[in-house]
This record gives C-alpha cells, sequence and structure tokens, in this order.
C-alpha cells in the first residue's frame, strides 16, 4: 500500500471590491468573441469593432479530478448590446449532473439556468446571495446594473468541465432585455431547436 504525498494548500488573493486578484491573471471574453451570442447582430456588430471587455474570469488551475474544488471570481461589466445587458457566455458542464454554487460580491444581475429538456429558471444576484445552479442545467451570468460590475465568487466538482459549443450553437431560450428602464425576461429570437 503506498502513501499519497499530501498535497498544499493554496491561498488565492481576490479584491472584494473588483474580484480581481493580484496574483493571477485572468482569461477575458470581448464581444468579438461573443457577438454571434446577442439578438441585435448590428448592435454586436459596432461594439466588436471597439472590442469591448464583456467578463473576464478566473481559472485556478485545480486538478480536473473528482474529489477537487474549482473557483474563482467573474467579473461581468455593465452594457447592453442593443437592448440586451452584458452576459457570460454561458455553459452546460461535460459532466452533466455536476452543480455550481455563485455567490454575489458585488452588483446586480441575473442567472439564466436552463436544461436540456427545455426547463428554464432565472435568479435575481444581490450582493450577499448565493445562487446554486443544479447538475443538468446551462447557467450564464447577466449584469443588469447600469453602471456596476457583476462580481460573484463560484465553486464547482474539479472534474466537471465546460461545454461551451452547444450554448454558442443553440443559444439559451430566454434572454434578458431592458423593458421601460428595468430588466425583463424575453424569448430569444435566435433560439434554435
Amino acid at each position: 500500500m503506498s502513501a499519497t504525498a499530501p498535497r498544499p494548500a493554496v491561498v488565492t488573493d481576490f479584491s472584494l471590491v473588483t474580484g480581481l486578484s493580484q496574483t493571477k491573471k485572468p482569461l477575458q471574453r470581448r464581444i468579438s468573441a461573443m457577438a454571434g451570442m446577442y439578438a441585435d447582430q448590428e448592435a454586436a456588430r459596432r461594439l466588436a469593432e471597439e472590442d469591448v471587455l464583456v467578463y473576464e474570469f478566473f481559472d485556478m488551475g485545480v486538478p480536473q479530478s473528482s474529489g477537487e474544488v474549482a473557483y474563482g471570481t467573474s467579473i461581468t461589466y455593465p452594457g447592453k448590446v442593443g437592448d440586451e445587458y452584458f452576459m457570460t457566455k454561458g455553459h452546460f458542464h461535460s459532466v452533466l449532473d455536476t452543480a455550481e454554487i455563485y455567490y454575489c460580491l458585488r452588483g446586480r444581475g441575473l442567472m439564466m439556468m436552463e436544461n436540456p429538456e427545455g426547463d428554464v429558471q432565472w435568479e435575481e444576484f444581490t450582493p450577499g446571495q448565493g445562487v446554486y445552479v443544479p447538475g443538468r442545467y446551462a447557467h450564464r451570468s447577466i449584469n443588469t446594473s447600469p453602471d456596476e460590475p457583476l462580481i460573484t465568487f463560484f465553486a464547482f466538482p474539479g472534474h466537471a468541465g465546460h461545454d461551451y459549443g452547444t450554448i454558442e450553437s443553440k443559444g439559451f431560450r430566454k434572454i434578458v432585455v431592458e423593458r421601460d428602464g428595468a430588466p425583463a425576461v424575453v424569448d430569444n429570437p435566435k433560439w434554435a431547436q
């Protein structure tokens, strides 16, 4: 019987104000990588010329194996493409039955969730509130603030993986747009079955 070598603890710095780390470099998603995901393609094209930063997040390099916990922060910036709020790409987990938890540190917005069978749910993000995303649900963060980043801390099983391709090709059934100065959840005119 061989002994398993102990693994060192990991300490990570995150600012509670910005969500950023002084020691880790974030992964960034600019509008050019997401333009096709928005309903208003002309507005997305105009923003893509400036290549606006939509969101950034941290991959902490946790081993992608069972028993590990991946975690980090996600910062979705304020803005809109047409009347649709800035959002993350959204993803399923490659291991479909794995869940994820998000804890809102700052800002406000929505967590949009959808399972393969078509059940759509959304929950509000406000500071101090956690949103549990059940297994089998694709999920995306949406910033509904006009002037403040949406900053969340997230954690999920290390072996969960990410499936961005399904969302890139099909989208979500619902989108979040501004109507009369407030967020509204509406049918996605680009959703593909």
